[in-house]
């Protein structure tokens, strides 16, 4: 009985010591600012994603030629697929189904784009294009632009 006594204590007291002492404090995670959206869905259209996406959909009739010429196709796929993330912040996200599945389809579209002329594949430039034309008409047929520029109306 004495044995089996010594078997518990020792078992308590090996479970114990295995529990170990308080794994330590982690600090706290800074507060992450909040998204301070500037821009209306309209002005980013025209200052963003048109220019942009007629730099990529330019690039068949127009093939870069130089180092910089593909970089300024790859920053202009960049700045597509962030266009698409900055259309689902805040208010600018009319819903949180269709145009959220249009905006990542953009994100997607750009960052094909971008892969493409990292490797300077004129052929997966094209096809990216494409697809981010199916991307904007698709929106545009879902969400009719109501002015010229291509977005809502001021203050949307």
């Amino acid at each position: 009985m004495r044995t089996i006594h010594w078997i518990v204590v020792a078992s308590t007291l090996l479970l114990w010591g295995c529990a170990g002492a308080p794994e330590p404090e982690q600090p706290a995670a800074a507060p992450q600012p909040a998204f301070k959206p500037v821009g209306t869905v309209m002005q980013i259209m025209e200052a963003v994603v048109i220019p942009s996406a007629n730099a990529i959909w330019n690039v068949p009739a127009e093939a870069p030629k130089s180092d910089e010429d593909w970089a300024s196709v790859r920053n202009s796929a960049l700045a597509l697929a962030e266009a698409g993330n900055l259309l689902m912040i805040g208010d600018r996200a009319k819903d949180q189904d269709a145009w959220m599945r249009a905006s990542q389809v953009l994100v997607d579209a750009g960052t094909t784009a971008f892969r493409a002329a990292e490797a300077k594949n004129l052929d997966a430039i094209t096809a990216a294009g494409d697809a981010i034309y199916n991307s904007c008409e698709g929106c545009h047929m879902q969400y009719p632009p109501t002015t010229a520029g291509g977005g809502e109306s001021q203050g949307q």
